[in-house]
C-alpha cells in the first residue's frame, strides 16, 4: 500500500485522503484492486507479485492508447514492489449495466446498444492493434497454441469434471482433447486474442465502453473473443440477441480483413466450447476446490449455454466423450442442486453480539445490511430471562409488549423487502442480514426470528437463519 500511495503522490503531486478496496481477493485473479483519491483526483491502483503479468498489462495498455482505443491511460508504475496506478474509469461495469436493465430475456435498448459499441471495437484489439504489438511480453504464452489449449482442458477435466462427480474414460476424453486441439489450431490465429473479453472486464463511463483485463492476451484466432463476450455465463445474454451481435461483429471484420462468414463459421461453435470448458474449470477450482461458494453462482448459466449448444449445434468434429460428459453434467444432482439454488434469492439471516465482532460474509457479496439492536429494550438485564434466549416464548412475549420493536422491526421489513424485491429483478442471488445487540442472545435472536418468518412466505426466495453466539454456547456447552 506504501507503494500505490507513493506513486499516486509522485503523480498528483498530493497524498490519497481515501483508500478504498474494491476486489480484495473475491476476484479469480488474485489481484489486489485499490481506489486512491484526494480533492478532485482519483486513481485505481494494483498490487499483484507477478511481475511478468503487470509487464504485459502495462506495455498493452501503452500500445493500445497508441492506437486510440479506450483502455485506463497508465500514471504511474513500480514494477519491483508490483505495483502500478492507472486511470479510474469509474464503477459500472457492463454487467452491472445490464443486470440494472433487465427482466428476464428483456433487455432495455441502452444495454443492447453498449454491446453493439464494445462488439464494433473488438476488431480493432485484435486486428489493427494486434498488427505492430509486441508479442514477446506476453505472459504465460505467446499464442494460443497446444499447450494453453491443453492447460485449459485440463483445468476443466481436474477441476470441474472430477470435483463435480462426472464420470469418464480418461483415454477417450484425452482422444477427443486431441480431436478438438487439431481441429481449433487449423483456424487462422495471426491475431490479437484478448483472451478475457467478457462483461465484467468491460467499464461503461458516460455511455461508452473501456477495456480492462487484457494482461493474459496472445495471438490466436478471431473466433475466441466474441465467443467469451457472447457467452458470458452470467451475463445470459438470450440466443436472439447473441446471434445479432454475432453478425454485427462478422460485418465488422469485414471492415478489416477478407472473412468469409462460412470460413469463420466453421471453427466458431468449437470456440465457444472451449471458452466454456476454460471458464468451468476456473468455477470448479474456485468454487469446488478453493470453497469459494459464489463462484459457484455462475455454473448454472454455463450448464444453460451447454445445453443450448447440444440442441441447437453440430460441430465440424465428432467428440463422443466429451459430449458424453456434457449430458452427464445436465443429468448431475449435484450440479443440478447448484441450478436450483441460482434460481432463487439466498437470504442469509445472522444474530450476533458486537462484543464479539461483526459477521464474516462467506459468500464474497459484500455483507448487505446490519442492524445494531441494542437501543431496544434489554431482557437480558431481568433475572428471570437470563438463562432463556430470542427463540423463547417468555421473551418473545416481552419483547412484542415494547413498542420501540415494533417501530424497530417495521424500519427493517421495510428496507429489507424493497431490497429483495429489488434483488430479484435484477437477478441477485444472496443477501446477508445481519442483527446484533450487546450479548447476541435476546433481541437480535428475536428480531432474526422475526425477520425469517415475515420473509419465508416469499416465492422466490430461500432464508437461512444462523444465530452465532447460540451456536458458540451450545459448542462450549459440549466441550465442558
Amino acid at each position: 500500500m506504501d507503494a500505490l500511495q507513493k506513486l499516486f503522490e509522485q503523480h498528483f503531486h498530493v497524498s490519497p485522503s481515501r483508500i478504498q478496496p474494491l476486489q480484495g481477493q473475491l476476484g479469480g485473479s488474485g489481484r489486489n484492486i485499490i481506489r486512491l483519491s484526494a480533492e478532485q483526483q482519483s486513481a485505481i491502483g494494483i498490487l499483484y507479485n507477478v511481475r511478468e503479468e503487470n509487464v504485459a498489462f502495462l506495455e498493452f495498455s501503452r500500445h493500445f492508447r497508441r492506437h486510440g482505443l479506450p483502455v485506463p491511460e497508465i500514471y504511474a508504475e513500480d514494477l519491483n514492489q508490483g505495483a502500478y496506478l492507472e486511470e479510474d474509469l469509474g464503477d459500472t461495469t457492463l454487467f452491472e449495466f445490464l443486470s440494472k436493465h433487465r427482466r428476464g430475456e428483456n433487455i432495455a435498448p441502452d444495454v443492447v446498444e453498449a454491446y453493439r459499441k464494445v462488439v464494433a471495437v473488438l476488431p480493432r484489439f485484435q486486428i489493427e492493434a494486434g498488427r505492430d504489438l509486441n508479442y514477446n511480453v506476453c505472459y504465460p504464452r505467446a499464442s494460443f497454441d497446444r499447450q494453453s489449449i491443453s492447460w485449459d482442458l485440463n483445468y476443466f477435466k481436474y477441476y470441474f469434471l472430477r470435483l463435480a462427480g462426472i464420470p469418464f474414460n480418461e483415454q477417450a476424453l484425452e482422444d477427443d482433447f486431441d480431436s478438438l486441439t487439431n481441429f481449433l489450431l487449423s483456424a487462422d490465429g495471426d491475431y490479437f486474442l484478448y483472451r478475457d473479453f467478457q462483461s465484467r472486464n468491460i467499464m461503461l463511463r458516460n455511455g461508452q465502453p473501456f477495456f480492462l483485463d487484457y494482461q493474459g492476451g496472445r495471438k490466436g484466432a478471431l473466433q475466441y473473443d466474441i465467443a467469451s463476450l457472447l457467452y458470458d455465463a452470467k451475463a445470459d445474454l438470450p440466443p436472439e440477441l447473441r446471434q445479432q451481435l454475432l453478425d454485427l461483429y462478422i460485418d465488422t471484420l469485414g471492415g478489416f480483413v477478407d472473412v468469409k462468414r462460412e470460413a469463420f463459421m466453421h471453427y466458431y461453435y468449437a470456440y465457444v466450447y472451449v471458452r466454456i470448458l476454460q471458464a468451468l474449470g476456473a468455477y470448479g477450482f474456485r468454487g469446488f476446490y478453493e470453497r469459494k461458494a459464489h463462484f459457484l453462482q455462475s455454473v448454472p448459466y454455463a450448464l444453460k449455454n451447454l445445453r443450448w449448444l447440444l440442441h441447437n449445434v453440430k460441430l465440424p468434429i465428432a467428440l463422443p466423450t466429451l459430449m458424453e460428459a456434457f449430458n452427464s453434467m445436465l443429468a448431475s444432482e449435484k450440479l443440478q442442486s447448484l441450478a436450483s439454488e441460482a434460481e432463487n434469492l439466498k437470504v442469509r439471516i445472522l444474530s450476533f453480539s458486537f462484543h464479539r465482532g461483526m459477521p464474516k460474509d462467506e459468500s464474497g457479496h459484500g455483507g448487505g445490511f446490519v442492524f445494531d439492536g441494542r437501543s431496544l429494550p434489554n431482557p437480558g438485564r431481568e433475572e428471570r430471562f437470563k438463562t432463556l434466549t430470542g427463540r423463547d416464548t417468555p421473551v418473545i412475549d416481552y419483547l412484542n409488549q415494547q413498542e420501540s420493536v415494533h417501530q424497530f422491526l417495521a424500519s427493517v421489513m421495510s428496507l429489507v423487502d424493497a431490497s429483495v424485491s429489488e434483488y430479484q429483478r435484477r437477478g441477485f442471488k444472496s443477501l446477508m442480514v445481519s442483527f446484533g445487540c450487546t450479548g447476541g442472545q435476546h433481541r437480535s435472536v428475536f428480531l432474526a426470528e422475526q425477520l425469517a418468518k415475515r420473509l419465508r412466505g416469499r416465492n422466490g426466495v430461500d432464508v437461512v437463519v444462523r444465530h452465532r453466539e447460540l451456536e458458540n454456547l451450545a459448542v462450549g456447552s459440549s466441550a465442558q
